[in-house]
């Protein structure tokens, strides 16, 4: 397939996925005719009609709400959150329900919804609009969290979301939107599985969503002063593909996990506590981590600052490296 946006691999994967099935309904604000604020779903609803890509009121609310009852009537709805900071108020719906009825239920219901969620920093936007929430909902039993980092992974990952039976939250990175790249003829791998972006020795750079692009890119300028360095893409949160993980850091002895999202309490801790736990004896430097700083998200002049960039991820490799 030609090369394509991240956005526009989300785009034919949700046409794929509507065309397979038609229980598959799309449902947020904006939608419909404008094809979303970063057009995602343009020119959807033309071809499937107001029924099945639904322009919904500024409510999310009632968005998660009517899907869960569309759930549980047979539908497979894949819901946007327009951005990251708006979830919060369908997020009792979400934590209370659709994430539970399947165990409350001992397996006899199944609440197949996707939530997407663009996400992340880079847009020169505000607070509520650069968010990273993603621990929220990993942390939460029931659910499961996908990342897409690039136009093949965003094509085939959300097919996938829409197949399982499983509520999948699917974190998008926004500043990602308009990244480039060609879409092969299926998915690398189980959707839940990590995936070796770039192979090395020295040190395991561990990403996701907007900072993979990052990694491999602090992997080309680390490899010019000859260190080899490999990037992991995590791809999934929950579950968290630990065998890929393990697997890496034993191979190069050192792991470095890199994230838009606070350093505390986020996923990095998580992972750096799996490492610590299951590969001790494979660590030749404590696993470090990169992320955005413990404080609200800052006005749109100050993003640059606060964001991890190629330097604060070079500058954890050269401190993994000196030990």
């Amino acid at each position: 397939m030609a090369a394509t946006t991240l956005a526009k691999g989300i785009t034919s994967g949700l046409r794929a996925a509507m065309d397979k099935d038609p229980k598959v309904v799309l449902m947020g604000e904006d939608i419909g005719k404008l094809g979303g604020v970063f057009r995602v779903t343009e020119g959807l609803q033309k071809d499937f009609g107001e029924d099945r890509v639904i322009d919904t009121p500024l409510a999310e609310a009632g968005i998660m709400g009517t899907a869960i009852g569309m759930a549980l009537r047979g539908y497979r709805p894949v819901v946007e959150i327009q951005f990251d900071g708006f979830v919060y108020p369908a997020f009792d719906h979400i934590v209370s329900q659709v994430a539970k009825l399947r165990a409350r239920s001992l397996g006899a219901v199944t609440v197949p919804i996707v939530i997407r969620i663009p996400f992340g920093g880079g847009i020169g936007a505000v607070e509520h609009h650069s968010e990273s929430n993603e621990s929220y909902f990993a942390h939460t039993a029931g659910l499961r969290v996908a990342v897409c980092s690039n136009p093949h992974d965003a094509h085939w990952m959300i097919q996938q979301a829409v197949e399982t039976d499983d509520p999948v939250v699917f974190y998008e990175p926004k500043r990602r939107y308009w990244d480039k790249g060609e879409i092969g003829d299926g998915p690398d791998g189980a959707l839940g599985t990590a995936r070796v972006m770039r192979e090395g020795t020295d040190v395991s750079l561990l990403a996701y969503g907007p900072m993979v692009k990052t990694c491999l890119q602090a992997a080309q300028a680390a490899e010019e002063e000859g260190r080899s360095v490999e990037v992991v893409d995590l791809r999934s949160l929950a579950p968290l593909d630990e065998a890929t993980v393990l697997a890496s850091v034993r191979r190069t002895g050192r792991a470095v996990v890199v994230h838009e999202a606070s350093t505390f309490l986020g996923i990095g801790a998580e992972i750096s506590a799996m490492v610590t736990e299951q590969a001790f004896y494979a660590l030749e430097a404590p696993v470090l981590r990169v992320g955005g700083y413990n404080v609200p998200y800052p006005p749109s002049r100050l993003e640059e600052d606060f964001l991890p960039d190629l330097d604060r991820v070079l500058d954890a490799v050269d401190r993994s490296l000196a030990y």
